[in-house]
């Protein structure tokens, strides 16, 4: 199940080398998706739509109806709308360039953030909560799925956990293969079934719309405006904000920007990246003015389900079979999302166990535990929590988003850090404090105003003070440190490119490790083996102490990369 070393010494390296050899699961592109590297020019075949299809995909939850529902139900609709907007614009200027340098460098959330301030190491504690956003999700979107059977089948709660987990398994197996053909084929039936109920108010009862903006819910303030209750409700619609890290783990396979393609590039990238937040603030309302179109008939404490929200939606135009068209849709939806959820937890864990145990069994084992601890949280009531979980949460998610936005978007453009994403651990520091302090002391100090330790207001905008404080903080730090901290060595190797029917071709060359293939920004060299090495052989080597960095900082080490004969081109 784990990688293994042979006795076999590679071209180049020392006489007592060994070969690393990894398993099936490993080895096969199609399930692995290239969970811990750089996904290459050569895997990289899907159209720009088709990407961003795959990603807009992965939206089609259902948590956005509850949310809505749930800030509305507390604070009343006016203050429901200006949190809902005011986090979804957050959102989207935050995902521009996460999205930008995730498509340009094909890499993942993981690998964007060690090179944008945290350290190879730093970021380890970024695949957690990353990957606690995807078990989170899981979790609040099974448990809507398992509402919808007990509901539309008569199958008991814990008893609808269970199945709801086992069914994502076998989808998720296959990655970006699988998933962007069963998310192209199910949009357009989902997007109908989403939109029905609305049509068929706005037709029968338009009235409704405008009895909407009077609804007060449980809000001591009634319908009308409150700071607090506008801060509450973006705090938890805030929760939200790691969502961009799913979406880049579908635009990393986006295709080389040219100028013939940059106009369906640029679409793709905006449209899939921050743009999910768009759809993400509609649906939000949409499950507002639900739980208000219902809460007469169904009570508040059930108004933010989204399988009752949908069951009178669907009885305003088709009574008869309400029941297993409101299942179907919660079904279909919930399938949608939460394969993307366990695809991105399992990338998550696997960059995370791989930089602690230096062993890599493959990003498919990982799946099974992301589901279970997913399954534990439904058993134990993860969606009655649900605004207290989310508004929590929120305060650390935007302390990692504002740290990594702000070395983007001000420290390299002001020449504070490299104009690159530097990903692999040959050339990075284990700790950058630019990004990771950063982070850490924004989170501290959100976390210490979410437990009311500055007052009514700092509890509610408790997320917005962690944003400030990480985006003041990383400009400061890189300033202090002098840019220091992001890279240990200096990658001296040339980046051969070749032109070939009008397209650049990447360099292939031979990890001296592994003896496998692979292109040329996922090889660096290698003092310890003598040569070439791919950044993951790099992460999983034990042995070698970081001697390519000793003394840390002194320039780049002058190694030739060996390549099988000449090099080749992909």
């Amino acid at each position: 199940m784990t990688e293994t070393l042979g006795n076999q010494a590679p071209p180049g390296a020392d006489a007592g080398a060994k070969t690393r050899r990894y398993n099936g699961w490993t080895q096969n592109t199609t399930l692995e998706d290239y969970s811990l590297r750089y996904a290459p020019k050569s895997f990289r075949r899907w159209t720009p739509y088709v990407v961003a299809t795959t990603a807009l995909g992965g939206i089609a939850y259902l948590a956005d109806f509850a949310i809505g529902g749930s800030i509305a139900i507390s604070n009343g609709f006016s203050s429901a709308l200006v949190a809902i907007l005011a986090a979804a614009i957050t959102i989207f200027l935050t995902g521009i360039p996460i999205s930008y340098y995730s498509a340009k460098y094909s890499i993942d959330m993981d690998l964007l953030t060690r090179g944008a301030g945290f350290g190879y190491l730093g970021s380890t504690l970024t695949s957690v909560i990353y990957a606690s956003f995807t078990f989170i999700f899981f979790a609040l979107e099974g448990s809507i799925m398992a509402q919808a059977l007990e509901l539309g089948l008569h199958i008991p709660l814990a008893v609808g956990y269970l199945i709801c987990s086992l069914i994502i398994l076998p989808l998720v197996f296959y990655g970006m293969t699988a998933l962007s053909k069963m998310q192209v084929w199910t949009q357009p039936v989902w997007l109908v079934l989403m939109v029905a109920p609305f049509v068929s108010v706005a037709v029968q009862d338009p009235g409704k719309f405008s009895q909407f903006t009077h609804f007060a819910g449980n809000s001591p303030t009634g319908s009308s405006l409150s700071l607090i209750g506008v801060g509450a409700g973006a705090g938890i619609a805030l929760s939200l904000i790691a969502q961009i890290g799913e979406q880049v783990d579908y635009l990393r396979f986006m295709p080389d920007k040219t100028p013939e393609n940059a106009k369906k590039w640029w679409g793709a990238v905006l449209s899939a990246g921050p743009g999910w937040v768009i759809l993400g603030a509609v649906k939000q309302i949409g499950g507002a003015f639900l739980a208000f179109y219902i809460a007469g008939s169904v009570g508040l404490a059930k108004a933010n389900e989204p399988i009752q929200q949908y069951l009178s939606g669907f009885k305003t135009f088709a009574a008869p079979v309400a029941l297993g068209l409101a299942t179907f849709f919660v079904i279909l939806s919930q399938i949608k999302i939460n394969t993307t959820n366990a695809y991105s937890g399992s990338l998550s864990w696997s960059n995370f166990f791989s930089r602690l145990t230096h062993r890599h069994p493959g990003r498919v084992v990982y799946i099974f535990l992301n589901v279970g601890i997913a399954l534990a949280l439904m058993e134990g009531g993860v969606f009655g929590l649900l605004n207290t979980v989310l508004g929590f949460y929120s305060n650390v998610a935007i302390a990692w988003i504002g740290a990594v936005v702000a070395d983007l978007v001000i420290n390299k453009p002001l020449k504070l850090s490299p104009s690159y994403i530097e990903f692999k651990r040959a050339h990075l520091y284990n700790f950058n404090p630019v990004g990771f302090g950063s982070m850490l002391i924004a989170s501290a100090i959100s976390i210490a105003a979410y437990f009311n330790a500055f007052g009514d207001y700092g509890k509610a905008f408790s997320p917005f003070i962690a944003l400030f404080i990480a985006m003041v903080l990383s400009p400061l730090l890189a300033v202090l440190t002098k840019g220091k901290y992001y890279i240990a060595r200096t990658d001296d190797q040339d980046e051969p490119l070749f032109l070939e029917n009008g397209l650049l071709s990447a360099t292939i060359l031979t990890c001296t490790v592994c003896t496998e293939d692979f292109e040329r920004p996922d090889i660096a060299g290698c003092p310890f083996h003598a040569g070439a090495i791919c950044s993951l052989c790099c992460s999983l080597e034990k042995d070698c102490h970081d001697s390519c960095k000793q003394p840390a900082g002194t320039g780049p080490v002058h190694l030739g990369l060996p390549t099988v004969g000449a090099a080749k081109q992909s």
